[in-house]
This record gives C-alpha cells, sequence and structure tokens, in this order.
C-alpha cells in the first residue's frame, strides 16, 4: 500500500467511486459519510492523507478541517469543492490545508497532488528521524531530551565531565539521575577505568562501612575473608553513591574523609589507603534542609556539592515527552518482537498531558505496557494505564474525556461519557454514536438506562 487515505464526502456515489479509484492506484482508502465522523476517525487513528469535500450536511469540510488540524497538524488535508471559489479556496489553505481541487474532479490531478502530499510528509518524518538521531548523538549517553531544560543540563555536563569536580545530581525520583552519572564518567578522562554504583538507600546501616570501604578477614561474624570495598573497586575510575541523602550520620563523617582526603580505611585495620576515585552522587532530598534539620552534616553537604546538576522532572519538559515516548515504544517493540507505527493523536494528547509524578521511570513502565497489550499497530488510548486516562481531567476542555472519572463505578463513567459528548454534540444523537463508536439503537438504549435527561 502507498498510504492510507481518507476520504470524505457526503454523496455516497462519489465516496465509492473515489475509494474504488483509490485503491486501483495502490491507495488504502477509508471513508467517512461527514466531518463530525472524519474528526472521530482522525482521533483514533492516525491517517497519511485525507481527501475532502467542502460542502456536506452537519459539519462542513471547513469546520472539520479546523479541528482536525488541532487533532493532528501534520496530517496533509486536500480539500475538494464542486464551486472554484477562490475565497473558499483561500480560507482553507489559511487554515493549512495542503490543497484543493474543483470538481468534477481530474483524476490525474488527483493522483500527482496525492504523491505530491504523501511524498512531502514522507520528507517531513525523514527530518523528524534524522533530527532525533542527531539530538541522541549531542545529548550523551542516550539522555534524550530538547526542551531548554534538558538541553542546558545536557550543556552543563559536557562542561563537568572532563574535570574532576565532585558532582551532585538532584531531582525526583525517576528522572534518570543515574544516567547524568554513567554520561559523566563516559565523557570524562576516566571512561575506560569502572564506574562503580553503591544504592545507599539499598544497604543496611551496619553493613554500609563494609561495602564502601571493604573489611579485613574477622573483621566482624561471617568476615572470613578479606573484601575490597566500592572505593577500591573504583579506583581509577568514578563511584557513583545514589540516594546519599539516606546514608545514617555515624557514616558520613568516614564518608567526609574519604572526600576530603581521598583515603579509606577497611573495617577492622587501622591503615590508611589511598584511593582515586571522582565521586559522583545523587539525591531525591533536599539536603540542604536536611542540613538545617540537624540529620546532614553541613560539611559533607558542601563537599558534595561542588556542583550541583538538577535533573528537571518530566511535567517541566512536557515538550520532550513524544521523543521519550516513541524512543521507548522503539524499544519495546523491538524487545517485544512486535511491529508498532506509532500514536493515534487522541492517545500521545493523553502522555502529553500526564502529570507524570514517576517521571521518566513512570512513562517507560507505562510504554512497555501499552506495547506488550496492544492489539494494532499504534498505541491508542486503550493500551495506556487508566490512571493516565483518568487524571486527564478537566485539561481536555469540552467532550468524554473532560470530567475526572477516578474512582468512579464503571456504570457511571459509561453515564458521564455519554452526558459529555451529547453536551459536545448539541445533543446530537447519530453524531454522539459516531464519537462513542456504538449504534444510535445502543446510545438510546444507556440513554434509557441511565435516564438521561434530553
Amino acid at each position: 500500500m502507498k498510504g492510507t487515505i481518507l476520504v470524505v464526502d457526503d454523496d455516497k456515489a462519489h465516496l465509492s467511486m473515489l475509494r474504488t479509484i483509490l485503491a486501483g492506484w495502490g491507495f488504502d482508502a477509508e471513508g467517512a459519510g461527514d466531518g463530525s465522523e472524519a474528526i472521530a476517525r482522525v482521533r483514533e487513528q492516525p491517517y497519511d492523507a485525507i481527501l475532502m469535500d467542502v460542502r456536506m450536511a452537519n459539519i462542513g469540510g471547513i469546520e472539520a478541517l479546523q479541528r482536525i488540524k488541532e487533532l493532528n497538524p501534520a496530517i496533509p488535508v486536500i480539500t475538494m469543492t464542486a464551486y472554484s471559489s477562490v475565497d473558499t479556496a483561500v480560507e482553507a489553505m489559511k487554515l493549512g490545508a495542503y490543497d484543493y481541487l474543483t470538481k468534477p474532479l481530474n483524476f490525474d490531478d488527483l493522483k500527482i497532488t496525492l504523491e505530491r502530499a504523501l511524498e512531502h510528509m514522507a520528507l517531513a518524518q525523514e527530518n523528524r528521524t534524522l533530527k532525533q538521531q542527531l539530538s541522541a548523538e549531542t545529548t550523551l549517553d542516550n539522555i534524550i531530551g530538547t526542551s531548554k531544560s534538558m538541553l542546558k543540563l545536557i550543556d552543563m555536563v559536557k562542561t563537568v565531565s572532563p574535570t574532576e569536580a565532585t558532582i551532585l545530581v538532584t531531582g525526583e525520583s525517576g528522572t534518570g539521575k543515574e544516567l547524568i552519572a554513567r554520561a559523566i564518567h563516559s565523557n570524562s578522562p576516566r571512561r575506560d577505568n569502572p564506574l562503580v554504583t553503591v544504592n545507599c538507600a539499598a544497604i543496611t546501616d551496619t553493613l554500609l562501612e563494609s561495602e564502601l570501604f571493604g573489611h579485613e578477614k574477622g573483621a566482624f561474624t561471617g568476615a572470613d575473608r578479606k573484601r575490597e570495598g566500592r572505593f577500591m573497586q573504583a579506583h581509577k575510575g568514578s563511584i557513583f553513591l545514589d540516594e546519599i541523602g539516606e546514608i545514617p550520620q555515624h557514616m558520613q563523617a568516614k564518608l567526609l574523609r574519604a572526600i576530603q582526603e581521598r583515603e579509606i580505611q577497611r573495617v577492622g585495620s587501622d591503615k590508611a589507603i589511598k584511593v582515586d576515585v571522582r565521586i559522583i552522587a545523587a539525591t531525591n532530598r533536599d539536603l540542604l534542609e536536611d542540613v538545617q534539620a540537624g540529620k546532614f552534616r553541613e560539611d559533607l553537604f558542601y563537599r558534595l556539592n561542588v556542583v550541583n546538576l538538577r535533573v528537571p522532572p518530566l511535567h517541566e519538559r512536557k515538550e520532550d515527552i513524544p521523543l521519550l515516548a516513541n524512543h521507548f515504544l522503539e524499544h519495546f517493540a523491538e524487545k517485544n518482537r512486535r511491529t508498532m507505527k506509532g500514536f493515534t493523536p487522541a492517545a500521545m494528547d493523553l502522555l502529553v498531558r500526564h502529570s507524570w509524578p514517576g517521571n521518566v521511570r513512570e512513562l517507560e513502565n507505562a510504554l512497555e505496557r501499552a506495547v506488550i497489550i496492544a492489539v494494532g499497530d499504534y498505541i491508542t488510548e486503550r493500551e495506556l494505564p487508566p490512571g493516565i486516562v483518568a487524571h486527564a481531567g478537566g485539561d481536555a476542555g469540552e467532550g468524554p474525556h473532560a470530567a475526572n472519572l477516578g474512582g468512579m463505578p464503571l456504570d457511571e463513567v459509561e453515564k458521564e461519557a455519554i452526558i459529555q459528548t451529547l453536551k459536545e454534540t448539541g445533543g446530537n444523537k447519530s453524531e454522539a454514536a459516531k464519537i462513542l463508536q456504538i449504534t444510535r439503537t445502543t446510545l438510546n438504549n444507556k440513554i434509557k438506562k441511565y435516564d438521561i435527561a434530553p
């Protein structure tokens, strides 16, 4: 197939003829009987191009064009009119139409215009792909983001990586602080030596000193041999102390000495050992607040905080969500041997509007789930976690997703969706049924069931 074309025309005979002609040219041609049906289809499925009549009952081509461009600005829309009115053509072009054709159609012109539109789309996609690849190359070790805050962070990573400065990476859980630490190490002169990671929150207080500095044989019960600690393992390389804010106070003085003097003592030994390590620490806590509360040593804080790199939460860089979403889609599709083409406009809209309290980690988990349960080639709203759909709330404006439906019984959710859709369509049951993807008879039965006032 050359591409999927949505043909929109309220003349059934003309619609059928166009679909037959397009199929003969190798296109996958779908049909919509009016503007409202076209809007509903575009909301659920991406199309390569739309061929749409201007003069239609219910919602006409100009209004439908506006609504479609709000849902998917990139899709090329070619308008058809039986009236070679310059004013109508100019209005359509101003609203974002790719081109216009006059009826009766010249089929040679139609074919050339469609192929040119699809070529334009292919070039635009290729350009976006190349930009994404270039962005991935310049963002160091798969740090994905083109927002101002991420570009500023990437510039700082490039600046500090070649130095020996101690780095404190801060940010909410799930923002990718370890990724930043790995980027710093891999772009430093120490890149050929180990980066040793220690999760300070995952090790018990009694074992943390041995884990960091090692121990001598017989130093404590169970120490049946000498053990090198993480600092020695990181010699000539870097050590990443994750969740540094969770380190107990009795260990803070010993860690301060290791950072300040670059020397350690194994548990059970009086001998000081010099170590050559670069220290990168990370926390999701406000360490300065902990210092003021007496929970964290002030001198240790300032030793760690030579350079502070803050990783912005996802809700502060929403423009990066489509880039991240497509990255995870490609990754998990390959991992699970799936063929995925992308997201429906409605699904991407929900992803962009979600607050992502779990940040990039939450987005990654959501898309792994979506890829696994997807039944088609595109991720739709149905594959997204229920919380994302429910939490869309009032941000979507009018429509079936406008209400915050979280925590409501299923019947109440369905009733609310019907009420909101009827409001959106001005009480037009036929249009509401199309948007809800049910028959008018089913809609009438549900209106009676839920006793919804007309």
